[in-house]
């Protein structure tokens, strides 16, 4: 009994003295390449359409399409005013891709990468944009006008809006005929049926405060809402709208994705940093990693086949938000 008794202590003592044993247990991740892009100008949003591991990325006037099995950038959409988000539309082989300079929604061809229509939408600085499996609508979040303008990826032409209330950030849904909004300006979230085109209820983010990314796990009915003024990562019961907990996270996050087969959560921040979680259960969550990215690399997206996350980064004149010439890049992290 005593050899025994011997034996148990030693392996927890070596446990805790070794880290690399201890840390084994969870999923660390490291850089594994930066992808070098063409072109100047600001970023934003990172698509990926996982049933054809294809990455879009907004680039000023422009989206890159990089094919995820080479990580090799296959072509460019151009001529636009000032992109921001992408969805896609598989069945129809189209993509649609929201121009807040332009007030308009500007539909493609998946396969040519050729513009197919601008379509022009009475809502204001159209910025996060979403396809809606249920309603078989494209949705995008105006700004300046706090509003939602419905496309119709068919017809390519709008089909009508939906008054929300507040200034929208990042949409998610459930598929199920619920969107699910944050409200920068309010902190707070609204919930839209996507067949009556109505806000059915909003909920208080508080203590959340400028909320802008979002994320689902459906299996959980939970959603992960990230804010900047409280530098916190926000976990709400879908079913109550209540908050159940808000996880801290670092300055200036911007994203946030749920990696449901992994059960990883993470935040994209602003200050060189994205924050990782482990879900131990829908309503537990552990740090696991505070993973250095690059300053102002706070859009993301994640590959749920092989789990990489891509951030949009660049280089900055020093002192300055100014960014420097070609210096536009994708960074690429792998688990280890």
């Amino acid at each position: 009994m005593k050899k025994i008794l011997f034996l148990l202590l030693s392996v927890a003592t070596y446990s805790l003295i070794n880290p690399k044993t201890a840390c084994s247990q969870e999923k660390q991740y490291v850089l594994d390449k930066t992808l070098s892009l063409p072109g100047n100008g600001s970023y934003d949003y990172l698509y990926i359409d996982q049933s054809t591991q294809t990455l879009y990325v907004s680039h000023g006037t422009a989206v890159h399409v990089i094919d995820l099995k080479t990580e090799k950038l296959t072509g460019t959409i151009d001529n636009m005013k000032g992109v921001h988000g992408i969805a896609i539309v598989n069945e129809l082989s189209r993509g649609f891709i929201s121009d807040g300079k332009d007030n308009a929604v500007v539909a493609f061809d998946i396969k040519t990468l050729k513009i197919i229509k601008t379509i022009a939408i009475t809502g204001k600085k159209p910025d996060a944009i979403i396809y809606d499996t249920f309603s078989k609508k494209i949705f995008a979040f105006n700004g300046d006008s706090h509003d939602a303008s419905v496309v119709d990826p068919k017809k390519l032409e709008q089909s009508g809006s939906v008054k929300l209330n507040g200034a929208p950030e990042f949409a998610v849904a459930d598929g199920k005929g619920k969107i699910y909004n944050n409200l920068e300006d309010k902190s707070s979230l609204d919930v839209i049926n996507s067949k009556t085109l109505k806000v059915e209820q909003n909920y208080s983010l508080a203590p959340c405060g400028g909320p802008t990314g979002i994320a689902i796990d459906k299996a959980n009915n939970r959603l992960f809402t990230v804010c900047r003024e409280n530098k916190g990562l926000s976990v709400v019961d879908i079913a109550s709208g209540n908050v159940l907990q808000t996880l801290p996270i670092g300055v200036g996050v911007d994203a946030v994705v749920y990696d449901a087969q992994n059960k990883l959560l993470f935040a994209s921040n602003g200050d060189g940093t994205a924050t990782i979680f482990k879900q131990e259960s829908p309503d537990k969550y552990t740090l696991v990693q505070t993973l250095v990215t690059q300053n102002r690399a706070k859009t993301m997206a994640i590959n749920e086949a092989t789990h990489k996350i891509y951030f949009s980064a660049a280089e900055f004149v020093k002192g300055t938000k100014t960014l420097a010439p070609d210096s536009f890049k994708i960074l690429v992290y792998k688990i280890k």
